[in-house]
C-alpha cells in the first residue's frame, strides 16, 4: 500500500515534466523526421501546383552531397578548435585568479565580467559588427593610426571574428561556473597543501583543478553542444559589408536558407536532423571519455 503512495506521488509529480518534454521535445523531433522523409515537387512540367511526395532518404543524400553543407561542418570544426580551448582556458584562469588570496573587489569583477552574457545574442553580435566596420569603428580607427590592417569581414578575418563575439559573451558565464566549484573544496584540502609546502601554482593546478573535474567536463560538453549549433553571430555578420561569411556557412545558417529562402523545408529538416545526430554523437564520445579517464583516475 506505501509503495503504491509513493508510486503514484512520482507519477503526478513527474507527469507534468513529462507531458511538457513530449510536447517541446519529443514531438517537434518527430516531426521533424517525419518532414525530412517528403520533398515537394511542381507537376505538369512546372504550370501545375506543387504536390508532396514521399522521397525516403533523398533529402539526407542531398543535404550530404552539397559541397556548401560539407564545408559547414569544416567551418564548426575551425570554430570548435579555436574557440573551446580559448573559452576552457580562459574562464578556469579567470576562476583560479578569483579564488586565490591575492584577488580585490571578487564581486565587482564577477559582476564586470558576467554582464556581457546578460546581454541578448543577437545584440552583442550587432555591437561587434559595429565596432568591425571600419569608417564607424572607434577600435579599427585606432589599429589603423597605430599602423595594424585588419579585416573583420575577410576569409581569414571572419572566423575570429565570430569567435571573439562568442568569448565575450560566454568568457564569464562560464567562469562563474568555475567560480562557484572552486569555492565549494573543502578549505582544509588547500590549508593542508599550503602546509605541506605547495605553493599558489601547485595548489591550483595539481589541486583546485582535479577537484573540479565534474565542472570542466559539463562545461566542455555543453560548450560543444552550443558550438555545433552557432547561427546568430555568422548571420549577423552575414550582413557585414563585404563580409566572408555565406549564408551556407554553417549547417544551422544551411537549414535555415533552405526553409526560408528556397522553401526547401525537407532538405532544411534532413540538415537539422544529421547535425542534431553528430550533436548527440559528439556528446557520447566526451561523456565515455572523460568517464573512463574519471575511472582512471
Amino acid at each position: 500500500m506505501k509503495r503504491a503512495r509513493t508510486t503514484r506521488a512520482a507519477a503526478i509529480l513527474l507527469g507534468p515534466f513529462f507531458v511538457l518534454f513530449t510536447l517541446v521535445m519529443v514531438l517537434p523531433i518527430g516531426y521533424a523526421v517525419w518532414l525530412s522523409l517528403f520533398t515537394e515537387k511542381q507537376s505538369g512540367l512546372g504550370f501545375g501546383g506543387t504536390e508532396t511526395v514521399f522521397s525516403g532518404l533523398d533529402n539526407y543524400t542531398a543535404a550530404l552531397g552539397d559541397r556548401a553543407f560539407r564545408e559547414g561542418f569544416g567551418v564548426l570544426l575551425g570554430y570548435c578548435l579555436f574557440y573551446i580551448p580559448l573559452l576552457l582556458v580562459g574562464a578556469l584562469a579567470l576562476a583560479l585568479l578569483l579564488d586565490s588570496t591575492l584577488a580585490r573587489a571578487r564581486r565587482f569583477f564577477q559582476l564586470a565580467l558576467f554582464l556581457p552574457h546578460a546581454v541578448p545574442g543577437i545584440i552583442a553580435a550587432l555591437i561587434w559588427v559595429y565596432l568591425y566596420t571600419p569608417q564607424l569603428s572607434p577600435v579599427v580607427s585606432a589599429m589603423e593610426s597605430g599602423g595594424i590592417g585588419f579585416d573583420f569581414f575577410s576569409p581569414g578575418g571572419a572566423l575570429p571574428s565570430i569567435v571573439n563575439i562568442a568569448l565575450w559573451e560566454w568568457l564569464g558565464y562560464n567562469m562563474v561556473i568555475f567560480y562557484a566549484a572552486l569555492q565549494a573544496i573543502d578549505r582544509s584540502v588547500l590549508e593542508a597543501a599550503t602546509v605541506d609546502g605547495a605553493g599558489a601554482w601547485r595548489t591550483a593546478l595539481s589541486i583546485k583543478v582535479p577537484l573540479i573535474r565534474s565542472s570542466l567536463v559539463m562545461v566542455a560538453l555543453f560548450t560543444i553542444i552550443g558550438s555545433l549549433q552557432l547561427f546568430t553571430e555568422p548571420l549577423i555578420l552575414n550582413k557585414g559589408t563585404g563580409s566572408a561569411v555565406s549564408s551556407t556557412w554553417t549547417p544551422n545558417m544551411y537549414a535555415y536558407t533552405a526553409a526560408f529562402e528556397r522553401n526547401d523545408y525537407g532538405l532544411a529538416a534532413a540538415a537539422s536532423i544529421l547535425l542534431a545526430l553528430t550533436a548527440a554523437l559528439l556528446s557520447f564520445v566526451v561523456t565515455r571519455f572523460t568517464g573512463r579517464k574519471g575511472k582512471k583516475a
